[in-house]
């Protein structure tokens, strides 16, 4: 049944913003040192008449998302805005006498985005055509948008928008019978926590201790590990891992943990907790096990402190079809890469992951209907970044003070874009700011929209 709630985008609206990385982010085999985001404003209007503007933003990270090394990150970058331009032109052709829910307008849709990839990549010449993860990357900005425009056209938080006064649908009709009458505010939380803390990211490239020759800093920040737990008392940390440097992996975890406790019981703190995560570059769950092996023999604190293990082999799950489940014996491991859609997410669960990475990137529809099936079966998830600048950041801190996620939200544009959207981050001085490790989000309760 049709509900006056329900939207159709009038227009669609593309702006692209560049930043250099105030110092090189190194994961897996990547060194990032330049990040686009694209801003997308949507024109929504409702069965009842009524229009506003719906905002989204997201960095375009295709060095995350198209890793392959055949094409230059000119022409990942070219395909990805090619592809959420063409997807927004779509939904506005499509719009022209439909209203839907926006988790409606993205399950009706989301075939079609392989389609444009495909088509996209043949235009441009690609040598790979633009996987799927980049794609949701793409166009997760107008999802986002949809969500935003939907709660203020109607008035409401756009959480609030996700029960049986908004919804035409149970959430049966997208996840099967086990769902009938349930709905995505059945496991999410009645309104945003009012502080969650957050995951501070020792990439690669990053400085540990005072001293260390290396990056050095010009606007007055941090310059290692060390000095920003003493500037922001971070006590939750995402230690970027080789994956192929077994040595290196262990002796860096190691100085890892022994810098955060000795620098956290001078504040007169004991309690610190660790993820990992090598971004797909340990070649086995054998691997992986030695690493853990070799850490809780060599560093057992840090062993302990370990919270989960994310992505630690190939994305490309169907292909490999390793059994993770020796390696959840040990730790959780999360499925992050890996994870697009509710096929791949059943698939990992077959395959004995413990759990699942979520980011806004994947489309904020997505997500929601991810988290109600992770909560329905008992899954553990945490909530990733994309080193997620000004509104990307609040869309993302916004989702992880609404759901259950491990321990809190990563956030590491205050380490490697603190000069993004300076405007942004002014009017959420309290989502920006970190204290005592966490962030304040309470005041987006007092915001329509996704609070943008």
């Amino acid at each position: 049944m049709s509900k006056d709630s329900d939207i159709r985008p009038v227009e669609i609206s593309f702006e692209y913003s560049s930043q250099r990385l105030r110092t090189p982010l190194k994961f897996g085999s990547v060194v990032v040192e330049e990040s686009t985001s694209l801003i997308v404003t949507s024109v929504v209007k409702n069965r009842a008449g009524r229009e506003s503007l719906g905002l989204g933003s997201m960095p375009l990270a295709c060095e995350w998302a198209f890793p392959s090394a055949g094409e230059t990150h000119e022409k990942k970058l070219e395909a990805m805005k090619l592809v959420a331009e063409r997807y927004g032109e779509l939904l506005v052709k499509e719009s022209e006498s439909r209203f839907m829910h926006p988790i409606d307008w993205f399950v009706r849709y989301e075939e079609k985005i392989a389609s444009i990839s495909r088509r996209a990549s043949l235009e441009l010449g690609l040598k790979e055509e633009l996987p799927i993860l980049a794609s949701l990357v793409a166009v997760s900005p107008i999802d986002a948008s949809f969500h935003d425009g939907f709660g203020k056209v109607n008035g409401i938080c756009s959480y609030d928008g996700y029960g049986p006064k908004y919804v035409n649908h149970d959430l049966g009709f997208y996840l099967g019978e086990k769902f009938r009458d349930k709905y995505i505010t059945d496991y999410i939380k009645p309104e945003y926590s009012s502080e969650i803390p957050i995951f501070h990211l020792v990439g690669g490239l990053d400085k540990l201790r005072k001293g260390e020759t290396g990056f050095e800093s010009a606007e007055g920040l941090p310059e290692s590990l060390e000095e920003w737990i003493e500037k922001d008392g971070v006590f939750c940390f995402k230690i970027k891992l080789s994956g192929n440097n077994l040595e290196w992996d262990v002796k860096r975890t190691k100085e890892v943990a022994e810098i955060v406790s000795e620098t956290l019981r001078k504040q007169g703190k004991k309690d610190f907790y660790l993820s990992v995560d090598s971004n797909e570059m340990h070649p086995s769950p054998e691997a992986v096990l030695e690493y853990l092996r070799r850490v809780r023999k060599e560093a057992p604190e840090a062993f302990e402190r370990i919270l989960y293990v994310e992505q630690p082999v190939s994305r490309d799950i169907e292909r490999y079809m390793f059994n993770m489940r020796m390696i959840a014996q040990v730790k959780p491991v999360l499925a992050d890469e890996g994870i697009t859609d509710l096929k791949s997410f059943d698939l990992s669960m077959r395959l004995g992951w413990s759990g699942v990475a979520l980011k806004t990137c994947k489309c904020q529809s997505s997500i929601l209907l991810l988290v109600a099936k992770a909560e329905e079966l008992g899954v553990p998830y945490s909530i990733q970044d994309l080193t997620c600048p000004g509104l990307a950041f609040v869309h993302s801190a916004g989702f992880a003070a609404r759901t259950n996620p491990i321990m809190g939200v990563e956030y590491n544009a205050r380490q490697y874009l603190p000069q993004a959207f300076k405007e942004v981050q002014e009017k959420y001085p309290e989502i920006f700011n970190v204290k005592e490790g966490r962030i304040r989000t309470g005041c987006l309760n007092r915001m329509m929209g996704l609070g943008f």
